[in-house]
C-alpha cells in the first residue's frame, strides 16, 4: 500500500510542542497562555505493518510468567503498598512535596536490595555523589553493590546503565534530567515525556525495576504531563506534615497489586523506618482520664490506626468566637458544632473551641465526627469520657449517628490495644464477631450516645 503525504497549516506551543490544527490562545498541554504559534504543516505518513516480528504473539497459556516474579525489598511496608515488592521491568513513579523523605526512603530501599545480591544503580540529579554518600553513612545505606552516579544528562544515564547493568534503578528526580535532543531546560513538559519514555523503554527491554521520583505541585499533584502516570506501572505517594514524624505511604494506582494498602513510616535523624504497629504515636499516656479527649480508630486504606482527639471549650473574650483546628477539617468542626448546640444543647456558639489531633495525625474520614463531638460536649461540661472508651461513627445534620465501613475491624485494632468499652453506630455490625470483653453500646443519635456515656461511667 503507498504511503500517503500532505501538507497544512498547524500550530505550536513554544512551551512544550503541543500541537494543533487551529490556533488557540491557551495550550491544551501545559495551560500557557500566548505560546501557541503557527508553524509548517507536518508530513502525516501512514505507517505500515512491519515485515518481521521479533516476539511473536503466542497463547497466555504459554508465556513464562516467573520472568515477572516478586522480588522483596526488604522494607516491610513499603512491599506492603506495592503489593509484595519490585516486579522485574516494573516502572513506579515516587511522589511527595520537597524534604518529606523521599530520598532517604528509597536510599534505604536500594541499600537493602544490593544487600540481597541485586546490582543496583542509583542516579541522582539533585545531589552530587558525595551529599548522597553522607547521608548513606548517616542512615547506614552503604553497600557493594549499590552504584551511584550524580548525572543530569539523559545520554550519559543511559551510559551508565549500559555499563552497571542494573537490576533495579532508581532516578532521583526525573525532573532534574534533561536530554540535548529536547529544546527547553530539564523540567518542562517536554523534557520529563523525553526522559521518562527513554528510560520505561530501557526498563521494560531489560527487565530493570525502576522507580522514578517526581516533584509536586502546590496543589499536591504531580508536576509534569498527565502522561507520565499512564506510562508508569505504579503510582506512589509520600504524605505527612513537616513537624511531624509519621510519613504515609500509599498507592494511586498499583498494576501489580492493591491500592487500598497504606505503609507507615517513623522520619528520625537516624533515617527512616518501618512501623508496623503506628497507634502509639496517636496516643497519649496518662493516668487518668482528662476531659475534652475522646479516641476514635480511623482507616487508612485497610490499616486502622487508633487516634486521640482532643478539645478545649473556653469563654470568648471577644465578640466573635475562635475555631481553630489542627489535624481534622475545619468546615466539619463547624458543623459538628452547629449540630450539638441545636441537637444536643450544648452551650457552644458563644465559645472558642479547639479540636487537634496527637502526634500530627490526619482525620479526613467522617467516622471520626463523634469522637470529635463527644470531645467537644466532655470539655463543655468538664467530664473526663470513661477510660478505655473509644468512639466511631458519621453525625449527620440532624443529630443522627450514621453507620461506616470497617467496624469490626476498626473494633478489633482497639482491643488488642486495650480499649473495652466502644460507642458505635446502631446496626453497623450486622452479623460481624466483636471483640471478647469489649462492651459495645449501638446509638442511633447523639442523644443516645450521651446516655451510653454516662452508663459507662457509672452516672
Amino acid at each position: 500500500m503507498a504511503s500517503k503525504a500532505s501538507k497544512r497549516t498547524t500550530y505550536r506551543c513554544t512551551e512544550c510542542g503541543w500541537q494543533t490544527v487551529k490556533w488557540v490562545g491557551r495550550c491544551g498541554e501545559c495551560q500557557a497562555w500566548g505560546t501557541v504559534e503557527e508553524v509548517g504543516g507536518p508530513v502525516a505518513v501512514r505507517t505500515q505493518a512491519a515485515s518481521k516480528v521479533a516476539n511473536p504473539a503466542k497463547p497466555i497459556g504459554d508465556v513464562d510468567a516467573t520472568k515477572a516474579s516478586v522480588t522483596t525489598t526488604g522494607v516491610g511496608e513499603f512491599d506492603r503498598v506495592l503489593g509484595g515488592g519490585l516486579v522485574p521491568g516494573a516502572v513506579m513513579l515516587v511522589a511527595g512535596e520537597p524534604g518529606i523523605g523521599k530520598s532517604t526512603l528509597l536510599l534505604d530501599v536500594a541499600a537493602r536490595a544490593a544487600r540481597a545480591d541485586t546490582k543496583v544503580l542509583y542516579v541522582s540529579g539533585e545531589e552530587s555523589a558525595a551529599q548522597v554518600r553522607l547521608r548513606a553513612d548517616r542512615t547506614d545505606a552503604v553497600a557493594d553493590t549499590l552504584y551511584l552516579a550524580s548525572e543530569t544528562d539523559l545520554a550519559t544515564v543511559l551510559a551508565h546503565i549500559d555499563a552497571v547493568q542494573p537490576t533495579f534503578l532508581v532516578i532521583d528526580s526525573v525532573q532534574t534530567i534533561a536530554s540535548a535532543e529536547v529544546d527547553g531546560s530539564a523540567g518542562n513538559v517536554s523534557q520529563v515525556r523525553e526522559v521518562a519514555a527513554a528510560i520505561i523503554q530501557v526498563a521494560k527491554a531489560r527487565n530493570i525495576s525502576t522507580v522514578l521520583v517526581g516533584h509536586v505541585t502546590k496543589d499536591g499533584s504531580i508536576a509534569g504531563p498527565r502522561l507520565l502516570e499512564h506510562l508508569v506501572d505504579v503510582v506512589i505517594t509520600f504524605e505527612g506534615e513537616r513537624h511531624s514524624r509519621l510519613r504515609l505511604v500509599r498507592a494511586v494506582k498499583n498494576r501489580y497489586g492493591p491500592t487500598d494498602e497504606v505503609g507507615c513510616f517513623d522520619l528520625s535523624d537516624g533515617g527512616i523506618q518501618g512501623l508496623s504497629d503506628p497507634s502509639s504515636l496517636f496516643l497519649t499516656s496518662r493516668d487518668k482520664p482528662v476531659a475534652g479527649t475522646c479516641v476514635t480508630v480511623t482507616l487508612e486504606g485497610r490499616r486502622p490506626l487508633v487516634t486521640e482527639v482532643q478539645a478545649l471549650v473556653a469563654p470568648s473574650a471577644g465578640g466573635s468566637p475562635r475555631r481553630t483546628t489542627s489535624g481534622v477539617d475545619s468546615s466539619r468542626t463547624a458543623m459538628i458544632l452547629a449540630v450539638l448546640e441545636r441537637r444536643a444543647g450544648a452551650p457552644v456558639s458563644r465559645a472558642d473551641c479547639y479540636v487537634s489531633t496527637v502526634g500530627g495525625a490526619k482525620l479526613s474520614e467522617p467516622a471520626s465526627d463523634l469522637a470529635v463531638a463527644l470531645s467537644l460536649l466532655s470539655s463543655a461540661q468538664e467530664k473526663p469520657l470513661p477510660a478505655g472508651l473509644i468512639a466511631v461513627g458519621e453525625v449527620g445534620l440532624s443529630g443522627d449517628i450514621r453507620a461506616v465501613s470497617g467496624v469490626a475491624r476498626r473494633l478489633a485494632e482497639a482491643a488488642r490495644i486495650g480499649f473495652d468499652k466502644a460507642i458505635i453506630p446502631a446496626g453497623s455490625l450486622g452479623t460481624e464477631k466483636t471483640p471478647a470483653g469489649m462492651r459495645i453500646a449501638e446509638c442511633a443519635d447523639l442523644g443516645s450516645a450521651m446516655r451510653a456515656v454516662g452508663t459507662a461511667s457509672g452516672d
